[in-house]
């Protein structure tokens, strides 16, 4: 049977408040209003490139959930599958950018949301798994106790529907009360799948690998048991592991505009390589992809096609195209 969609997820949505870079957020006055996601991020990324995406969640209806749901449609993600729910509220987070020798600052408010809240019977499950590929991460799994099951029950459906799952680990400090619980509650979870993305960063922390990169890309391997991963190496790059081969691309030279969503570029550029048959060919794209990311502001990449081949044969930057 021939699958609606190409890439599917399943992950939350918030409302983003940023203020100008040079201030600060105690003495704020105005903020930017945009809308944040990490597997929305991925699919919307991937929608702008002339993929069929889907993205699942729950929001409040409610004009700030209408809000978010606005946002990823106007990506061109098929968001007909939201959960709505009535007194509920949706996640925020507060950006404050800045320069050395500060860093730029994140504060999350995501405590008992409409999507935290989920339940099994809330998932439109034909929906979520009528897909080439579902992309999960990390970051759903450590939500609450409601979206570690969903997690759970999504990857064991996937299974047994011969869904492929792309995983992004994520791991994020103040969403686990330990890193050996991230360790145990994730291991099982990506096993066998099709791709699992991890920075050398979490390779390190949460999964205790050593050595060399190429070392350390064959432990989360041996791990996993993924058929393809990638580890990403901040300015470095990143490389993959595919049928035992590594290969790898340097970082792409950037202007760093918002670094939020870097990660995210990386894993959509990816995805769009492996939708065309061509899994290295897909990290060159995750490069590019990722540089765009770093280079605008908010956290869906806004590009197309055209740009990104383009960017990829491009030897010389122009300041201008004319």
């Amino acid at each position: 049977m021939e699958n609606n969609f190409d890439v599917t997820t399943i992950g939350e949505g918030s409302i983003r408040l940023s203020v100008d870079e040079g201030h600060r957020l105690n003495t704020a006055n105005n903020f930017h209003v945009g809308v944040s996601g990490a597997e929305a991020n991925v699919v919307g990324g991937l929608s702008r490139l002339g993929w069929n995406t889907s993205w699942s969640s729950s929001l409040p209806e409610t004009p700030v959930g209408k809000r978010i749901r606005n946002e990823y449609r106007s990506h061109g993600i098929n968001v007909e599958s939201i959960n709505w729910t009535q007194d509920t509220r949706v996640a925020m987070l507060f950006v404050e950018y800045a320069k050395k020798p500060r860093s730029t600052k994140v504060i999350f408010d995501r405590k008992n949301t409409s999507f935290t809240e989920i339940n099994l019977n809330q998932i439109n499950w034909e929906y979520l798994l009528n897909t080439k590929i579902i992309h999960l991460t990390g970051i759903t799994v450590s939500l609450s106790y409601n979206t570690l099951n969903i997690m759970k029950e999504v990857i064991n459906k996937a299974n047994k529907n011969g869904v492929k799952i792309s995983f992004d680990i994520n791991y994020r400090d103040n969403l686990w009360s330990s890193v050996e619980l991230a360790r145990e509650t994730l291991e099982p979870m990506i096993q066998n799948i099709e791709i699992l993305f991890c920075s050398r960063r979490d390779a390190i922390h949460v999964f205790k690998c050593n050595g060399s990169d190429e070392e350390m890309i064959h432990q989360l391997q041996k791990i996993s048991r993924a058929k393809k991963v990638v580890m990403s190496r901040g300015p470095e790059g990143a490389i993959a592991l595919e049928n035992n081969i590594i290969f790898s691309e340097k970082a792409r030279d950037v202007v760093i505009i918002d670094r939020i969503g870097a990660g995210d570029g990386l894993a959509m550029g990816v995805l769009h390589g492996w939708l065309q048959g061509d899994f290295q060919k897909g990290l060159k794209y995750g490069m590019i992809t990722s540089a765009l990311a770093l280079s605008q502001y908010g956290e869906i990449v806004n590009t197309n096609s055209k740009e990104l081949e383009q960017l990829l044969n491009q030897k010389n930057i122009e300041d201008i195209i004319r």
